[in-house]
């Protein structure tokens, strides 16, 4: 039996911040994934400047052996409509990376000890009251960081399933030709943000240099096939992304924000990132908060040495003070019929104001949020 501080499933951006965090303060942490780094991640892949700041990642020093395509224009539109481009400036507002570089680097800075490519089999408890992970990695603490089908959100809570209100996506990201990159009308600083008239998801166009990711992602998952076919050949009949493209369109899941109804903590278990259904509810990105809720959760771990389920409840206080009260949470108030704000929408995103004040710097950017202040 191999015995840790804390075990940490899942080694994506929330596994890899969690175990670095705690290895700084002298913690002995095994990071367990199911996949070996560097992986195939599926994601449109973008950081604000404040999760570079927080992490404390030099730009230009990860630029050196990754993508990292600075972004200053945002082209946003509802689909049917002509879009807008709003300028945010001389300075990047974000970066576009390719996950499976980006998770790489993260974790083998970490410092932490990992079992990469092991599959979770079986959790449970000692004679000592510490935890068991596959009958082999024992320690008093486990963290779930394994994404929306995180198995140790199912071990304390239902899991994923119906009851659930998640995002369901699908999108490639693949390096293009010298004739696709040619061809391709969307510049690497300038994404662009296309929503589905129904305002129940909204397609992506990235171009980080040679890589280009297209993707469709929707609350409603019926006909997300159709709903992509459509967006990809309206963006071909264009000209603006090249006529071939990879077949194979990956899917995922995770849940937003305010929909997530998900236990957070157990005795000597804790969830973070999109394995506790953190993902920004109006736009679904989840690096920033999967970070910042490893980050909390570390800290509140380094305060105590009791992991009952009443002495890690500060950690799901700070979540809440931090991101806000969830809608789920919320009771009375006036409800906006949806007709009335699909009638509001279209002539809303035809504005320069709403795209670049509403849309990309509230929603997408979050700009209003200030940068996690941390006790170190």
């Amino acid at each position: 039996m191999q015995h840790y501080d804390a075990l940490i499933v899942g080694g994506g951006p929330a596994g890899s911040t969690m175990a670095r965090t705690l290895t700084q303060k002298g913690y002995r942490t095994l990071v367990v994934d199911k996949q070996t780094f560097p992986r195939d991640k599926t994601c449109a892949g973008w950081v604000t400047p404040a999760v570079l700041d927080v992490l404390d990642i030099d730009p230009q020093d990860y630029a050196r052996n990754n993508v990292m395509q600075p972004i200053h224009r945002f082209r946003i539109g509802m689909m049917g409509q002509d879009a807008v481009e709003n300028d945010h400036g001389s300075e990047p507002v974000s970066y576009g990376i390719r996950r499976c570089e980006f998770d790489h680097y993260l974790l083998e800075r970490s410092g932490s000890e990992r079992a990469e490519g092991v599959k979770f089999k079986s959790l449970e408890r000692t004679e000592e009251g510490e935890w068991c992970l596959n009958g082999e990695y024992q320690a008093p603490l486990v963290i779930g960081a394994g994404g929306h089908f995180c198995p140790v959100a199912s071990f304390i809570g239902e899991g994923p399933g119906s009851h659930e209100t998640a995002v369901t996506a699908k999108e490639v990201e693949f390096e293009m030709t010298p004739e696709q990159s040619e061809r391709c009308q969307v510049r690497g600083d300038t994404p662009e943000l296309w929503f589905c008239r129904d305002l129940q998801g909204y397609a992506w166009v990235f171009r980080k240099g040679n890589y280009l990711n297209i993707g469709l992602g929707r609350e409603d998952p019926d006909n997300l096939k159709n709903h992509l076919q459509d967006f990809v050949q309206g963006m071909q009949a264009e000209g603006r992304i090249p006529e071939e493209l990879p077949s194979k369109f990956k899917g995922h899941a995770y849940l937003l924000y305010d929909h997530a109804e998900r236990p957070l903590i157990d005795d000597g278990i804790l969830l973070i990132g999109d394995a506790a259904g953190l993902a920004y509810t109006q736009s679904g990105e989840g690096i920033r908060p999967a970070i910042e809720s490893a980050i909390m959760a570390a800290e509140v771990i380094e305060s105590t040495s009791d992991y009952s389920a009443a002495a890690l409840q500060p950690y799901a206080d700070r979540l809440r003070e931090r991101f806000g009260q969830k809608e789920v949470e919320k009771q009375g108030g006036l409800a906006i019929p949806e007709w009335a704000k699909m009638r509001v929408a279209a002539p809303l995103m035809k504005t320069h104001w709403f795209t670049k004040r509403v849309v990309t710097e509230r929603w997408f950017l979050h700009e209003h949020v200030p940068t996690l202040e941390t006790a170190s």
